[in-house]
């Protein structure tokens, strides 16, 4: 098995880490608390990875923390206004709307760094965006303040991907790993501390469950593949294929907090899931078929 189909395995059962994290951190933090939540999710991924990474630990530079403290900042802000619109809205709505950075990638390559995405990317991006509309907008047509959180949080989160696919490139991605989420569990330890109502060591069993799930491996697992997964694959595929998260998040959200499987969810789905095969397909256009005819025509 070649890397790039292992990592796109890999990536696709990360995303049921991720969907089921929506409902593990909604009942995890309740209504409140979310940057301490973020805070030890961090800590405790970075203690695990560091352990797991420690010959890249030891081997510290200030290029390598400098990178990683970079990738932090969009990383931080978009899973905290994320875990922000989890604590308005209801988990699987969140996990829709968290799928929108899959149109976001392209356009702001587009804009920004003046590289178009193939057309294939497009067309699975306006694909998975259809399924997503079908999923996420009620007939109201109206965005919550969940909702707002989380369409900017996919915004942080997409320049973020960018960012990855372009260290990726740019050499070895592995050893910012650590950094980066020390990084992370800094910035959010800094921002609880503005709080007021913080506590410090929460009595709630289910906080800490949450937090050892998350951090194991909807932060520690997921992250670290889907960092290395951008060397063989492009963020906007990556993107495209985290939006199986928004489908697993439905099925966790109902059998662990009650929401419901709708109709809209499984065509939905069905549109997402053939958004990430029009991805992945290698089309191949046979400009040659014409010339056996012409040939024939010359011989004669």
């Amino acid at each position: 098995m070649e890397k790039r189909t292992l990592f796109l395995i890999l990536l696709i059962i990360g995303t049921a880490f991720w969907g089921i994290s929506f409902s593990v951190t909604k009942l995890a933090i309740g209504q409140g608390q979310p940057l301490l939540f973020l805070c030890y999710r961090f800590l405790l991924a970075t203690m695990v990875l560091s352990v797991i990474f420690w010959k890249h630990v030891n081997k510290l530079n200030a290029a390598t923390i400098k990178t990683g403290a970079s990738l932090a900042v969009s990383l931080v802000l978009g899973i905290y206004l994320q875990t922000l619109g989890i604590t308005h809205t209801s988990a699987s709505q969140c996990s829709f709307v968290a799928g929108i950075t899959v149109v976001m990638i392209p356009v702001i390559k587009l804009m920004i760094y003046r590289k178009a995405a193939a057309l294939k990317i497009w067309i699975a991006a306006g694909t998975a965006l259809t399924g997503l509309f079908v999923i996420s907008v009620t007939n109201k047509l109206s965005i919550g303040i969940g909702d707002l959180y989380t369409i900017i949080g996919a915004f942080c989160f997409a320049i973020y991907l960018i960012q990855v696919e372009k260290a990726s490139k740019a050499g070895d991605i592995v050893p910012t790993i650590v950094p980066m989420f020390a990084s992370c569990a800094l910035f959010t330890f800094l921002l609880a501390l503005f709080q007021n109502d913080t506590v410090w060591l929460p009595q709630t069993q289910t906080f800490w469950l949450g937090i050892i799930f998350c951090a194991l491996f909807s932060t520690a697992y997921m992250y670290t593949i889907s960092n290395v997964a951008q060397k063989y694959i492009s963020a906007e595929r990556v993107s495209i294929i985290y939006l199986f998260e928004p489908i697993f998040g439905a099925f966790a959200a109902h059998f662990m907090l009650g929401e419901a499987i709708t109709s809209r969810l499984l065509m939905g789905g069905g549109l997402i899931f053939i958004a990430t095969l029009i991805s992945e397909l290698k089309w191949r256009i046979p400009n040659k078929m014409a010339m056996p005819s012409l040939s024939k025509q010359k011989k004669a």
